[in-house]
């Protein structure tokens, strides 16, 4: 995605100009809503991109999404509970205009009942064994199927939705015991097929109690969160309504740091538990906690320990994030049951793994060296602006490689959701050596062009061969870097047939500064909205359509459709007059590095067997009924294990190598840290055997 950083000051003369009251000191969670829903439709109606009319056609999408996000799969409501609520299908517009939440809380009340009546049917099932001879079939695809007729269709909707759960897990099971057995693990105690269909059963009861549990635990504020982020999710995919605990997570994915501890969390049986502790982090640097522990209580410094056992994993991480030295103390049940308490000092935890990152890498039959380089996402850090930006570092990347005499670089952008509009601005002015890159236009504006400037290098800093990598997940950002880089000719973009096709630009906006000083219902969240469309410079939005590679290969989606044309209420393609840019000064001969990639793809097992495989994924996910029959179940898992195992054997075999080299500087930096080494050696092992960056090579090899 492409962001920009909005701020917002607003007068308190004019905020009673636009919204008709002057009292903020609104306490009840009713005022505190409808504050926030007036705050949110004023913002849509003036900054969003498209201008909608809240009318009935608005809130019959309204309507229509809702159910279909808090019912996707259709095993709650009935057709006479949709047929009760379509009372409200014409009247949300005026519900929202009248600060009213009539639909959503109707929805929630039936969906409460719903709830504690799908609660007794999945006990009262599992409580009985299955009969897995019958010739018996489901349906997954909740597009395909309708809303039940009563309360009766729907226990046997969740009868074979829980039949269908116990075979998958009895399968897993019976798989299990036999591999136990031909191996002779005596550790293993053998069951009969009655005791392993009632372990399935255990364990299928306990997933469903689980999941019910998180579904009740969900507070109001959660439940009406997914309610605003429908209204708004009408106006476009890319729309969000963001409560303040969901902002600050999105802040630390974009600038990867955050004050805390250090350590990635999970829910784990009502438990706290440690999954990851970060290097370097203070965690780390403290050296008692340690992944796998369970956390039980936290305290703030000297304070009283609060219990976090059945805590939403949430709330939890609230209570152990914090300001940057300050103390947590952590009680902890260690693995051997030992329990422990843990004091730990806050600091800014940088998450390394978010950043551009460099190799050298070498064809083992050649001795040509090229740079590698790894952007996961435009990250930028708009909290600081000392912070790091993806641009700066992707500067300090080339800088490094040019000093290990390579002949040619990969930027990967494979995977890239996007980030930071300025960042790819400069970055791809590393590579150019000026002119336009990108076009954007507002709502009912002439299209501002945004141009490299120079901020972080006078004319080119990189002016070899380039090659750029993307795939179908490669959206935003990574497609406006990528579109200019195939306009001037600079270079060449290998990978699927097209990227995501996100080309849309959103603004944060803030909903507490729309209020003056204190108030008590802050904080109310923020708005993320697409307030602009971006354009290639040679006309083209890169919306719907992505960019087109210029050397295609085959990967495991070719035959599935995905992209930003799958999400709902997305906007269309169009295009405006392209803007006057001078081609680079040596144009790459695409044409024929096309040619040549062709032949050594469709010669190339590697990719025969990719190519294979991904038609084999089509035919499985054209795949929606599935059979309840045990054996027939078995018989089908046991020729798709057969067919993967070959085709992993065969890549495994045909894959040539990669010589991955760690740069100098790098080096240093690595050493003496045991989870640096270690991470940076699986991105080294995992780089060896990847067929796309090797033809990315050869790519590189044909230019000249």
């Amino acid at each position: 995605m492409v962001y920009m950083k909005a701020k917002l000051w607003v007068s308190s003369s004019l905020l009673i100009a636009l919204f008709g009251f002057s009292a903020y000191n609104l306490r009840s969670w009713e005022d505190k809503d409808e504050l926030i829903i007036k705050l949110m439709m004023q913002n849509l109606k003036s900054q969003h991109y498209e201008n909608i009319e809240v009318n009935d056609k608005f809130s019959e999408s309204i309507f229509k999404l809702y159910l279909s996000r808090v019912d996707y799969a259709k095993r709650f409501l009935t057709k006479g509970d949709i047929a009760q609520l379509e009372a409200f299908k014409d009247d949300i517009d005026d519900e929202i205009n009248n600060l009213n939440y009539g639909y959503f809380n109707a929805t929630e009340e039936i969906l409460s009942r719903r709830t504690q009546q799908a609660q007794t049917y999945y006990r009262e099932i599992l409580a009985q064994p299955f009969d897995f001879t019958v010739a018996e079939q489901v349906e997954v695809d909740p597009d395909k199927i309708e809303f039940v007729k009563d309360a009766e269709e729907l226990k046997a909707r969740w009868y074979k939705v829980l039949k269908y759960q116990t075979m998958l897990k009895l399968a897993d099971l019976l798989e299990e015991q036999n591999e136990a057995m031909v191996k002779k693990d005596t550790s293993v105690h053998e069951k009969n097929f009655s005791e392993m269909e009632a372990e399935a059963r255990k364990r299928v009861l306990k997933n469903n109690d689980d999941y019910f549990q998180r579904l009740n635990k969900l507070k109001a504020s959660d439940r009406r969160a997914i309610y605003l982020n429908t209204i708004v999710g009408v106006y476009d995919p890319h729309t969000n309504y963001y409560p303040p605990e969901d902002k600050e997570n999105f802040d630390i994915s974009m600038s990867g740091k955050l004050e805390g501890i250090g350590a990635t969390l999970q829910e784990k049986d009502g438990y706290i538990k440690v999954a990851n502790i970060f290097p370097g982090s203070p965690s780390f640097r403290q050296g008692e906690l340690k992944e796998g522990d369970l956390i039980t209580k936290v305290a703030q410094g000297i304070g009283e320990p609060v219990d976090v056992v059945e805590m939403p994993l949430d709330e939890a991480v609230r209570l152990i994030r914090g300001k940057k030295g300050t103390e947590v103390r952590l009680t902890v049940k260690k693995p051997d049951g030992a329990i422990k308490v843990i004091s730990i000092i806050r600091d800014v935890v940088i998450i390394e793994e978010t950043f551009a990152k460099s190799l050298v890498i070498q064809d083992k039959n050649s001795s040509q060296k090229y740079g590698y380089i790894y952007l996961p996402r435009f990250y930028a850090d708009f909290q600081d602006p000392r912070g790091r930006r993806c641009a700066q570092d992707i500067k300090a990347e080339i800088e490094k490689l040019q000093t290990e005499g390579i002949s040619g670089i990969i930027l990967d952008l494979r995977n890239n959701g996007g980030g930071s509009l300025t960042d790819v601005v400069d970055m791809t002015g590393l590579f150019i050596d000026k002119g336009p890159v990108v076009q954007v236009k507002a709502r009912s504006t002439d299209p501002q062009v945004m141009s490299d400037n120079n901020r972080l290098y006078s004319g080119t800093l990189y002016d070899g061969k380039l090659v750029v990598m993307v795939n179908s997940n490669s959206a935003s950002a990574s497609e406006i870097l990528a579109a200019a880089i195939q306009d001037y000719k600079r270079g060449v973009i290998i990978g699927s047939p097209m990227t995501f096709g996100k080309g849309t630009v959103q603004r944060f906006y803030n909903l507490d500064e729309y209020l003056p000083g204190e108030s008590d219902v802050k904080p109310l969240g923020s708005v993320k909205m697409t307030t602009q469309k971006f354009y290639r410079i040679n006309g083209g939005a890169t919306q719907l359509k992505g960019v087109a590679s210029d050397v295609v290969l085959p990967d495991n989606f070719s035959y599935i459709e995905n992209g930003e044309r799958e999400q709902d209420y997305y906007l269309p393609w169009d295009e405006i007059k392209p803007v006057q840019y001078t081609l680079w000064k040596n144009p790459v001969n695409v044409e024929a590095l096309k040619r040549s990639s062709k032949k050594r793809v469709d010669a190339n097992p590697v990719f025969q067997l990719i190519n294979e495989r991904a038609k084999k994924l089509k035919e499985q996910s054209d795949e929606v009924n599935y059979t309840l029959n045990l054996t027939e179940h078995q018989s089908i898992q046991k020729r798709l294990k057969e067919q993967s195992e070959k085709l992993e054997k065969e890549l495994e075999k045909e894959i040539p190598e990669i010589v991955p080299i760690t740069i100098a500087s790098e080096e240093k930096y690595i050493q003496g840290d045991t989870t640096r080494v270690r991470l940076h050696n699986d991105w080294k092992k995992n780089i060896k055997k990847d067929i796309y960056l090797y033809e990315a090579m050869q790519v590189l090899n044909d230019m000249r």
